[in-house]
């Protein structure tokens, strides 16, 4: 594909919200190569074999077990999908890494944790950021298994503020090695790692520097204990204390205050493989909880046949399926703008770092969207086993509890949906999204008549489209007039800006899952994809009701009599369906497509 082609079919990230985009040019799981879905199929056989059948191992706090898996699946390529070929991995593009991390990380967040922390915070600031003596040291071990990777950055007093930091480094008198002294906090993979991606300071730097430091004991570094946690307990979760710890100084990563941007950079990666991550959590839980229900007899018939846990089943589906649809869509975004920085001579540092940070407002979108479906997901899975789903014996109540964390990780669910909308403004600021246009424009039309005339919706998702369009007017009316009221001041109102990035997740969300479906329609044809676009419309109808209750609770809170009134009833208009869906209708059909097969079977 040249690049004028790439460049024409994807928008920079953001854009979404004030152009539209053709479901012929989003990436869809159904568009797998058939390397890729031999990739996948290998992976599952893995999680199936190693690790689904021992889930009561990571429950126990095996944390051997844990290791030992983790250099199985190095063996077997899965922790160097990433990594380029010169440093022994496999060189795959970002689809399929996404792909990986998704169907490895089902069975247990315990395995995902472990492989989370090493194959992206523990091996990518290398491989992005290191020079080509550190990555030919480093990289090919941690590539194969051979050496496990950790990252410690949070501390005591430094969590979503991570620039924070009081661990120091100071440069010896003969300029030689730092001494670095701190204590860090919450570091995942500890107890067995081999080397740890160490940020500390330097005399009194505005910014943290990032560091590799070999795990040696001998050398000022001890571990506290394991800590006791809700969910994923076979996950090394350790504090890590440096005492003087000599560090080469051609260990320093990157350059000297450049360890903020590496873990910002870090954090978009892992926050749209996070969203990957609880993909297949949901899948199986899914399944679990289908084939329960339909052997659970109660009143002398199966559970799954009461309208209660159909409405569960088709909301659980529905989540997973739309999660699937925003996160694939994003990653081919991601890869196809990496591709460009590379024909555009970039090195491949240099293409991925940017290609990633084009769609940190996407991956902070992912993050938020999907972690929450995740446990909604097990939270559900619970209520269906009943009584059972609260036993340790069953995997429902572990799937609960791992789940918790994901919105915790990779910077909490509040940090990133102001970071959503705090992202969107600065790029609008830079002239990379046309925010003023479209708001200015969305202003006029809540002063002008509106249209009476009946729109033809004869085609498939006709009126879907055009009410995802109005729910996109929403954002600018709300997300505008804050901006024009508050200007940079905006930040300090972090109600308002969590009820705006509400409505601009749900645009995102049920837009990727519509043109995903739209695309299956056409090329498998509609009766084929009947279940599908029941999930894309069950889902739209939940997500505009989500956006006029954020709407309004953000409209009241800032905007006072005409301006109000305006705004409000602009909001009216905006998420009026012609044809209101029948829901029941939709959750009915959904969940009895599930029941038939089973299990979750749109993947």
């Amino acid at each position: 594909m040249s690049t004028e082609t790439i460049q024409k079919d994807i928008l920079r990230g953001g854009q979404f919200l004030v152009k539209e985009t053709q479901c012929e040019d989003v990436f869809t799981l159904e568009d797998l190569s058939e390397e890729q879905q031999m990739m996948r199929e290998s992976t599952k056989e893995f999680v199936d074999r190693e690790l689904w059948a021992h889930w009561e191992r990571f429950e126990n706090k095996d944390y051997g077990f844990t290791e030992e898996t983790m250099r199985k699946a190095g063996e077997l390529g899965l922790l160097g999908i990433a990594v380029p070929e010169a440093y022994g991995g496999l060189g795959m593009g970002f689809v399929s890494t996404m792909l990986v991390c998704d169907y490895i990380s089902g069975a247990t967040g315990s395995f995902s944790t472990a492989f989370g922390a090493h194959t992206g915070i523990g091996t990518m600031p290398i491989t992005l950021y290191g020079n080509e003596e550190q990555k030919l040291k480093y990289v090919p071990k941690l590539a194969t298994g051979e050496w496990f990777g950790a990252y410690c950055l949070t501390e005591p007093g430094a969590g979503s503020d991570a620039n924070s930091g009081k661990t120091k480094a100071v440069l010896s008198e003969d300029g030689k090695y730092y001494s670095i002294s701190g204590q860090k906090m919450w570091i995942s993979n500890a107890g067995f790692c081999n080397m740890f991606i160490v940020f500390a300071r330097i005399e009194d730097d505005k910014n943290i520097t990032g560091f590799i430091v070999e795990n040696d004991p001998s050398n000022g570094i001890t571990l506290g204990d394991e800590e006791k946690k809700l969910g994923i307990h076979s996950s090394s979760t350790r504090q890590v204390f440096f005492s003087d710890t000599k560090v080469p100084v051609e260990n320093m990563l990157s350059e000297r205050g450049n360890g903020f941007k590496i873990a910002m950079n870090a954090l978009n990666v892992g926050r749209i493989k996070l969203a990957a991550a609880c993909l297949d959590a949901q899948r199986r839980v899914i399944t679990e909880a289908v084939k329960y229900a339909n052997e659970r007899i109660q009143f002398k018939t199966p559970i799954m046949n009461f309208g209660a846990i159909k409405s569960k089943i088709a909301t659980m589906a529905t989540n997973a399926y739309v999660g699937e649809s925003a996160s694939y869509r994003a990653a081919k975004n991601i890869e196809d703008r990496i591709a460009i920085r590379e024909a555009e001579g970039n090195s491949h540092q240099e293409a991925e770092l940017k290609g990633v940070e084009e769609y940190a407002i996407e991956c902070s979108i992912l993050k938020v969207a999907v972690s929450e479906h995740c446990q909604d997901t097990t939270d559900e899975g619970i209520q269906i086993f009943g009584g059972m789903g609260f036993s340790a014996d069953t995997p429902m109540e572990s799937a609960w509890r791992d789940s918790r964390i994901a919105r915790i990780y990779e910077g909490t669910n509040e940090i990133n949906r102001m970071l959503a909308v705090g992202m969107l403004v600065k790029k609008a600021m830079k002239g990379h999204v046309d925010l003023l246009g479209p708001a200015t424009a969305v202003g006029e039309e809540l002063m002008g008549i509106p249209s009476f005339d009946s729109p033809d919706f004869s085609e498939l998702f006709a009126e879907e489209k055009d009410l995802v369009s109005r729910l996109k007017k929403v954002f600018l009316m709300v997300a505008g007039s804050a901006v024009q009221k508050f200007g940079p001041e905006l930040e300090k109102h972090q109600q308002l800006m969590m009820a705006a990035s509400d409505i601009l997740i749900e645009v995102y969300m049920v837009e990727s899952a519509i043109l995903r479906t739209e695309k299956n329609a056409k090329r498998f044809g509609e009766e084929k994809q009947a279940t599908q676009i029941a999930m894309s419309k069950l889902y739209l109808y939940q997500a505009t009701d989500t956006v006029i209750r954020k709407g309004k609770e953000a409209i009241v809170s800032f905007a006072e009599g005409d301006e109000q009134r305006m705004m409000l009833m602009g909001l009216k208009r905006f998420t009026k369906y012609t044809n209101n869906p029948n829901v029941v209708a939709l959750r009915t059909q959904i969940a009895d497509q599930v029941a038939a097969d089973n299990g979750y079977t749109f993947d």
